[in-house]
């Protein structure tokens, strides 16, 4: 996993990418669509139109890092295209990363006793 710090945002960009653009392009997206600086250490993620695809862009300080998941089955919950980018937390970035909907986890079910 990305070590994000307290200080790390995690931005989506909402609506879908170009999944064929890598470094450049996506930064390029970064700083012209989202108006923000790629190299600035903050975590920006772009999915695909088929909604089965991520890629992710950080820079860690020495370089630009591009990250990639793929689900097998189900589709990444995205924010629609015209609300613009949105930031959410770490822990909302891990739920993502799974394929649940991280505005609104659901507990699973516990049993109330062991027998």
């Amino acid at each position: 996993m990305i070590p994000l710090g307290s200080e790390v945002q995690v931005w989506l960009a909402s609506g879908h990418t170009d999944m064929r653009r890598g470094f450049d392009g996506l930064a390029l997206q970064v700083q012209e669509v989202l108006k923000r600086d790629p190299h600035g250490g903050h975590l920006f993620v772009f999915r695909g139109r088929s909604g089965r695809l991520l890629k992710m862009l950080w820079h860690d300080g020495q370089g630009l890092c591009l990250f990639s998941k793929r689900l097998e089955r189900g589709r990444f919950v995205w924010p629609r295209a015209a609300g613009g980018p949105v930031t959410i937390t770490a822990g909302q970035l891990g739920y993502l990363l799974e394929g649940i909907d991280w505005r609104l986890p659901q507990r699973t079910w516990r049993p109330q006793a062991a027998g």
